[in-house]
C-alpha cells in the first residue's frame, strides 16, 4: 500500500510540476525533423564587407528558426551582381529544392524575374530591390528596410567628433569637411548620403560633404584610391556607400576618421573607423522562411522596419576615438525616431538651391528614380519609404558638393 501511495504521490508532483510554470523553453527540432533548403545568390564573398553582415544575419536566423522547431540549411552562390550568371544561379538552386532564395543586391532582380515563373514552388526574394511588388507572379517578393535612420545615427557620431576637432581648435569650422564614397547616383545611394549629412549637421552645423561615385557597387581598389582622392580634397572624416573597408584603411593611413557600413571596421582601422551602420537581415529572413513553412503568403513588398522594430542598427561605438558624449547624442537621437518624434527628411533641416522642399514626387516604378504621381512631401517632412519599401530621396541638398556625376 505504501508503494502505491508512493507512485501516485510522485505521479501528482509531476503533474504539478506540468501545469505549473507557465513557460517552457521551446522545442528543438529533432535529428529527423525537415530540414528545408535556402539559397542566396551574393553579389560578392567572404572578402565583401556587404556579403559577410548578410552571412551573419542568415546564421543567425537559422539558430532563431532551430529555436521554433524549423530546420534549414543555407546554400549560397558568390560573386555574381547581375544578368545570366543570376539567371542560372535561381535556377540551380530551385531544382536543388530551396523554399526561399534570397538575393542580396540591387541589380540582380531582373535576372531572377525572368526564371521565377517556372519555379512556383519557390519564393525569390529581391533584397534592396522593389521590382517585385509590382510584377505578376505571385512567389517574387521584395524588401528595402529603412536604413536611411541608421545613416543619420553614423552622421551623428560623425557630427560629434567633428565638433569636437573645432572645440579642441585641431580645425576650423571651414575644415570639417566629411568625404563620402559612393557607388551609383541611385535614389538609395543618394538618401544615405543625404541622411547621414543631416545626422552630422545635427551636431556639428558647420559641416560639408563632398561625395565622389565610383560606378561599382564594390571595388577594393577604387574605393581607396576615392577615399584618398577626397582626404586630398580637404577631408577630415570618410564614410561610404561601398562594400569593402579599403575607405576605413586608407582614412586611418593617413591620419583622418571614418564612419563605415554593413560592418563594424574598427578591426581593421583601429585608430580610424569610429562606428558603422547596417541592416540587420535576421528577423526578415525569419519571417519569410516561417511564412513559407507556415503555409502563408509572404508580403511583396515588406515595409516598415527599421530601427524601432531592430532591423536597422549601428555597431559597437569605439570609444577610444569617438568624441565623449557621443553614445549619448547617438540614444537621444534614435529615441526621437522610434517615438515619431525627429524625422530624418524634416524639410524645414535643408534647402535645395536655397529654398526648402515642399514637393518631391515618388516613382512606383523602377530604378529608385522620382517620377509623377506620389508626393513625398507633407506635413513638412519627405516621407522616405513611405509609398514603398525602397529609398526614393533623391534631391540635392545645399551643403553637398558632388565631386562628379559620371555614374
Amino acid at each position: 500500500m505504501k508503494k502505491v501511495l508512493a507512485v501516485l504521490l510522485a505521479m501528482a508532483m509531476v503533474f504539478a510540476l506540468a501545469a505549473c510554470g507557465g513557460t517552457t523553453e521551446p522545442a528543438a527540432p529533432s535529428d529527423d525533423a525537415e530540414t528545408y533548403k535556402v539559397g542566396m545568390v551574393c553579389i560578392g564573398d567572404d572578402n565583401a564587407a556587404y556579403d559577410r553582415n548578410f552571412y551573419m544575419a542568415a546564421d543567425a536566423a537559422k539558430e532563431a528558426l532551430a529555436a521554433k522547431g524549423i530546420n534549414i540549411e543555407w546554400t549560397y552562390t558568390y560573386n555574381h551582381p547581375e544578368g545570366d550568371p543570376v539567371a542560372v544561379d535561381c535556377e540551380e538552386l530551385a531544382d536543388a529544392g530551396c523554399i526561399a532564395v534570397f538575393l542580396n543586391s540591387y541589380g540582380q532582380e531582373p535576372a531572377m524575374l525572368t526564371v521565377a515563373a517556372d519555379y512556383p514552388d519557390t519564393v525569390f526574394v529581391g533584397m534592396t530591390n522593389e521590382g517585385s511588388k509590382s510584377d505578376d507572379l505571385d512567389n517574387t517578393v521584395n524588401t528595402f528596410p529603412s536604413i536611411y535612420e541608421g545613416r543619420y545615427l553614423a552622421g551623428v557620431a560623425a557630427g560629434c567628433k567633428l565638433q569636437e576637432m573645432i572645440d579642441n581648435g585641431e580645425i576650423t569650422e571651414a575644415e570639417a569637411v566629411i568625404g563620402y564614397v559612393g557607388a551609383y547616383t541611385y535614389a538609395e545611394v543618394l538618401s544615405g548620403y543625404t541622411a547621414f549629412f543631416l545626422g552630422a549637421k545635427s551636431i556639428c552645423p558647420a559641416a560639408t560633404m563632398l561625395v565622389e561615385f565610383i560606378g561599382s557597387w564594390g571595388d577594393p581598389t577604387l574605393e581607396a584610391a576615392t577615399a584618398q582622392d577626397l582626404i586630398d580634397r580637404g577631408a577630415v572624416i570618410v564614410s561610404q556607400h561601398s562594400d569593402s573597408t579599403t575607405p576605413a584603411t586608407t582614412a586611418q593611413s593617413n591620419g583622418v576618421y571614418h564612419v563605415g557600413y554593413n560592418i563594424g571596421m574598427s578591426d581593421v582601422a583601429p585608430e580610424a573607423s569610429i562606428i558603422s551602420s547596417r541592416i540587420d537581415w535576421t528577423n526578415y529572413m525569419v519571417y519569410v522562411i516561417e511564412t513559407i513553412v507556415g503555409g502563408g503568403k509572404v508580403d511583396a513588398d515588406y515595409m516598415g522596419h527599421g530601427l524601432a522594430d531592430g532591423d536597422v542598427k549601428l555597431t559597437e561605438l569605439n570609444t577610444a576615438i569617438a568624441a565623449e558624449g557621443t553614445q549619448e547624442a547617438i540614444d537621444a537621437a534614435a529615441a526621437k525616431i522610434k517615438s515619431g518624434e525627429l524625422n530624418v527628411f524634416d524639410t524645414s533641416t535643408f534647402t535645395v538651391n536655397g529654398a526648402e522642399l515642399t514637393s518631391s514626387l515618388v516613382d512606383m516604378d523602377c530604378d529608385f528614380a522620382p517620377d509623377e504621381g506620389f508626393d513625398a512631401v507633407f506635413d513638412g517632412v519627405y516621407h522616405e519609404s513611405y509609398f514603398k519599401s525602397a529609398p526614393a530621396f533623391a534631391e540635392r541638398i545645399d551643403g553637398i558638393t558632388l565631386v562628379n556625376e559620371s555614374y
